[in-house]
């Protein structure tokens, strides 16, 4: 698959429904998020904030976009202001986008330097009734003060206290919700970057490996194709660390007959893919892992069918809380009877499922949406039953990625996932 690039269409697009949703006489500031020190000349890898990103397609530090509608001016055009770098900056970081590189990506023609803002501010002030900003949480930076964001918006709430200040965050998220076609691209191209790593991962995983070294065979195929990387930090799970959901250390051993559980992900172009696979170290699965994964797998292929319109993710949740459960006590871990007996408030399932089973997928991996979030076409989400068994050193989650549609569409469809479809990979080398 080629690479891929976004026309600043999209952006123009994006920029042009939120406008029509502003109150007269309002202004949007979003602002990029800082930078952050890793040692002494060097800062961490910087990710654009995603809903500066998703309107002006700029993912350079030092960013500022102004969206404005004011009463009287049929239009009054976006303002992009953007990072001036000097030539010693130049040198040892190298250059930055010039001011006709910051139109060509992102459709505004008003591009001016970052130091200009201040005098914009004051001059546009007195037309301005209404500020519309992006609500972060107030993230404390490493030297223990309120992010430039916070600052920068506390200075204009102080120095212009009669505006009106209004969060912009429903307004972007409703938008970002469904996905266009470009974006679907990049999603899909996400995706199968991500099955190429999953396939890497089956012909070369053997007893007796780090996890480490799995997730090394991962990040080569990401940034092999010109993946950003990662879009979450992988969880690469043998045996009992499967049984922690959030475990990242990747560290230990991978023991012949235990189960490997992967939760991973390629970033590219700024959209991510989610995926998890549970696979036998060796190879082939016990009599014993291979009934438990059936449970999962079982769930797992009706819950895909539920992603349609006007569906919710609660919704979702509850039938497939019902269904593992169903499947629970099959497995012997609870009679019906204990079902009727336990603690509502601490249904028994949790104990073995304590996770959702999805969340919105897009410019972040938890991307935008609730879980009353009623389903439209375009929407993508993930679909992730588990089972976690500690005392067995058993943690299966089998997870994919669906569009919602009339019939919901698995963009992992192509990966293996049943048990003989992985044996059969797996052994094969």
């Amino acid at each position: 698959m080629k690479h891929l690039t976004i026309d600043s269409e999209l952006f123009t697009n994006n920029r042009n429904k939120l406008i029509t949703n502003l109150l007269p006489n309002s202004i949007v500031m979003l602002f990029s998020p800082d930078e952050y020190p890793k040692n002494g000349d060097q800062q961490y890898k910087f990710r654009q904030n995603s809903n500066l990103y998703h309107l002006c397609g700029i993912a350079q530090e030092e960013t500022i976009l102004i969206l404005a509608s004011i009463k009287n001016q049929k239009r009054f055009d976006p303002m992009l202001f953007v990072k001036q770098i000097d030539e010693k900056q130049r040198i040892w970081h190298g250059e930055k986008h010039s001011i006709e590189e910051a139109k060509a990506i992102s459709g505004i023609k008003d591009i001016k330097w970052h130091s200009e803002f201040d005098k914009f501010l004051n001059n546009i002030s007195d037309a301005v009734e209404n500020i519309y900003y992006l609500e972060t949480p107030n993230i404390i930076s490493f030297d223990n003060t309120k992010s430039s964001n916070c600052r920068r918006l506390d200075f204009i709430k102080n120095k212009y206290p009669n505006k009106k200040y209004i969060s912009i965050n429903s307004l972007i998220q409703e938008q970002r919700l469904i996905k266009q076609e470009i974006e679907l691209e990049f999603l899909k191209k996400a995706v199968a970057i991500t099955k190429d790593s999953y396939y890497r991962v089956l012909k070369s995983l053997k007893p007796n490996m780090m996890e480490y070294e799995i997730e090394a065979e991962i990040t080569y195929e990401f940034l092999k194709q010109g993946a950003n990387g990662h879009a979450y930090d992988p969880i690469v799970a043998s045996g009992k660390n499967a049984c922690i959901l959030h475990y990242i250390e990747n560290n230990k051993i991978c023991k012949n007959g235990d189960l490997l559980l992967m939760d991973f992900g390629a970033d590219y172009g700024y959209y991510a893919a989610d995926c998890s696979r549970t696979i036998p170290v060796n190879g082939k699965f016990t009599s014993i892992q291979a009934k438990y994964y059936n449970a999962v797998f079982d769930v797992f292929e009706k819950a895909k069918k539920l992603y349609t319109p006007g569906n919710t993710i609660n919704k979702i949740n509850a039938k497939v809380e019902k269904w593992m459960e169903d499947e629970m006590i099959k497995l012997g871990l609870f009679t019906t009877e204990d079902v009727k007996k336990q603690d509502l408030e601490n249904p028994l399932f949790k104990k073995y499922f304590p996770h959702g089973t999805a969340h919105f997928i897009g410019l972040d991996v938890h991307d935008v949406g609730t879980k009353d979030t009623v389903f439209k076409k375009g929407m993508v989400l993930s679909c992730e039953p588990g089972l976690y068994i500690e005392d067995k050193e058993i943690g299966i989650r089998i997870e994919t990625d669906m569009l919602v549609e009339d019939e919901p569409i698995d963009l992992m469809a192509d990966y293996p996932v049943r048990v003989e479809e992985i044996e059969e990979i797996m052994i094969k080398d």
